[in-house]
């Protein structure tokens, strides 16, 4: 590591659960942020700036004027450019040592499970439920960590899910996919600080899964109401009959998923 990054770094290699070693494997991490709007925002900067050498930023939208009330990684030069390339600018600017790679078209069957096999971990930045779940079953297929974060209005959850680890549900355990629900930020609205929270605490467990350190929130559902400023913590559990990651999967169809 040369001089430059042990400055750049040096408030997190202070740290023993992070250490030079620590450090060396977030440079040599990979990951990918499947959407670059409110939680991806923050959740994208700090990953960034903490390190993680390698960014694959997933977007295909441009950057409205509605969305700078809250995706914090765009400003108002950016009107109309694309989000992914708006948010490498920006993360360019933050750490330009770091690899970033931007993906502008919506990924899905093979080309979603190749991005998905190849990073280290995947945020879950969406903000649609299809969405969602066409990155968990590529995550459950390819065995590889997700952290999943959600907002609306003033509730807030996030959740880690690691396939094929510590019995770990999936996406699908927690919610049936019954199609796209009424409630959205663009119908429901979202408080501005909100996405920042759950976006930065995206950063924070996929930080700690790369590392390897501290529990994370495998197995776990956190949910936040703002406006009473209270926490909620639930325990998840596999689901035996879940659809996606319930059943066994035979040597002959791991790592696939539906095209």
């Amino acid at each position: 590591m040369e001089d430059e990054q042990l400055l750049r770094y040096s408030r997190q290699i202070m740290l023993p659960q992070v250490d030079i070693e620590g450090q060396e494997k977030l440079l040599a991490a990979h990951a990918l942020i499947i959407g670059l709007g409110g939680l991806g925002s923050p959740a994208a900067m700090y990953l960034a700036a903490a390190g993680v050498g390698h960014l694959v930023l997933n977007d295909f939208d441009a950057v409205d004027l509605s969305n700078l009330q809250r995706q914090i990684i765009h400003d108002t030069g950016s009107l109309g450019i694309g989000k992914a390339e708006s948010a490498r600018r920006s993360l360019a600017r933050i750490n330009p040592e770091i690899r970033i790679d931007t993906i502008v078209h919506a990924l899905e069957g093979r080309g979603l499970e190749e991005a998905v096999a190849a990073a280290d971990v995947v945020l879950d930045c969406s903000d649609n439920f299809a969405t969602r779940f066409a990155v968990n079953a590529a995550c459950v297929a390819t065995s590889t960590p997700l952290v999943s974060g959600a907002v609306i209005r003033f509730e807030g959850q996030l959740t880690v899910f690691t396939p094929g680890r510590d019995e770990s549900p999936c996406y699908n355990c927690l919610y049936p996919d019954q199609g796209e629900l009424a409630e959205s930020c663009v119908r429901n609205g979202v408080i501005a600080p909100l996405p920042g929270i759950v976006g930065s605490m995206q950063a924070l467990e996929a930080i700690k899964l790369l590392l390897g350190i501290g529990e994370t929130l495998t197995g776990r559902l956190l949910l936040l109401d703002a406006l009473s400023m209270e926490w909620r913590s639930m325990k998840l559990r596999r689901n035996p009959s879940c659809p996606t990651c319930g059943r066994e999967i035979s040597s002959g169809e791991r790592g696939k998923i539906p095209l």
